[in-house]
């Protein structure tokens, strides 16, 4: 297979967004957040204070009052103290809710389309949320994860630890005072993570925008042929098309042989996946459904490949990853739990024999 050393054509990233693969960052848009938060706090610190003093007071002060012990009563306060909070809070929840909302909408140029938004079986996999197990992803994401952790750690003991010598000045401050005390010290802490959080926040952007750049590369004759079919009439292209889809699907059929298991529906999906130590994760080799999956199937079996029935994994495999390409993170747990299934398998088999 020819080396993939061309940029993507403009054709294929289009193509590529259709489908929802755009680059974006979770952190990036956490990091964001977090930074409008702490403005927000700035700009409305003076009504949040007032709004906890006024809080704190009233919590202070309900003993006072026989009616206020009453269950009415209680009721009555537990709704005001609602009221109290909500008014605090909500100019700092509207302001950080708008901005997770632009970065997210810049991130993918607002564009929706009807791939993105279908349904999603991958997400239905028990191992979406695990830890990467495979290549260079599972190492950038510890690294990530890592540089979080510490960036936090760091900010608490710089800001937090200073403080532990004025604890016995709290004692004595008024409500007030205690709350502005409170909000000022958050913001620091906010401040400093945000800034820490946000620089990690665009490392992962440029990151899984490389990620996806190298996803979409191609190889120079897949550029040749497809400036060639833009300048041929629909009918050829369409008669270039259906053969170069059954000469696709041979090849498919011949590589099913080297695959490392089939994953099945167990008859309406049939997917086959190879992974060797020089590839950055499980590869899918072929796949299809109803009759070209009961092919696939026959001819693993006709040939001793693996066939494992895994309905929910099948399906998630089948809808998220093309021929040819690694299979997503959300999918690493599932698949390796699959694949060493396989590989103890052969290896009490060949242990017996």
């Amino acid at each position: 297979m020819a080396d993939k050393t061309e940029k993507a054509t403009p054709k294929k990233v289009k193509e590529a967004r259709d489908k929802g693969q755009v680059a974006k960052s979770m952190d990036l848009g956490g990091g964001a957040v977090l930074l409008a938060g702490t403005f927000a706090l700035g700009t409305f610190g003076a009504a949040m204070t007032t709004g906890m003093m006024d809080f704190l007071t009233s919590g202070l002060t309900a003993g006072r009052d026989p009616d206020s012990l009453t269950e009415t009563g209680l009721m009555h306060g537990i709704y005001e103290a609602a009221q109290v909070g909500l008014k605090a809070a909500l100019p700092i929840l509207m302001v950080t809710a708008l901005t997770a909302l632009v970065i997210m909408a810049a991130q993918v140029n607002l564009k929706i389309t009807p791939h993105a938004i279908k349904p999603d079986f991958k997400r239905i996999n028990p191992g979406s949320n695990a830890k990467q197990v495979f290549g260079m992803n599972a190492l950038v994401e510890l690294v990530k994860n890592l540089a979080k952790v510490g960036a936090v750690m760091a900010v608490v003991a710089t800001i937090l630890l200073p403080m532990k010598e004025d604890l016995g000045t709290l004692v004595g401050m008024t409500p007030r005072a205690f709350a502005g005390l409170l909000v000022e010290e958050i913001a620091k802490v906010a401040k400093a993570a945000a800034a820490a959080y946000f620089v990690i926040g665009i490392a992962d952007f440029v990151w899984q925008k490389h990620r996806l750049d190298k996803s979409l590369k191609m190889d120079k004759q897949e550029i040749k042929d497809e400036y060639k079919q833009a300048e041929l009439p629909a009918e050829v292209r369409g008669a270039i098309r259906r053969r170069q889809m059954m000469a696709s699907r041979a090849r498919m059929m011949a590589a099913v042989p080297d695959a490392d298991v089939v994953v099945t529906n167990p008859t309406h999906y049939a997917v086959a996946l190879k992974y060797s130590p020089e590839l950055a994760a499980p590869e899918v080799v072929a796949k299809g459904m109803d009759l070209v999956a009961f092919k696939i199937r026959e001819i693993a079996k006709e040939s001793g490949v693996a066939v494992v029935p895994d309905p929910p994994l099948a399906r998630a495999l089948h809808a998220s990853v093309e021929i040819g390409d690694h299979i997503p993170e959300e999918l690493y747990e599932a698949v390796a739990q699959v694949l060493a299934f396989v590989y103890r398998t052969a290896n009490q088999r060949a242990a017996a024999a």
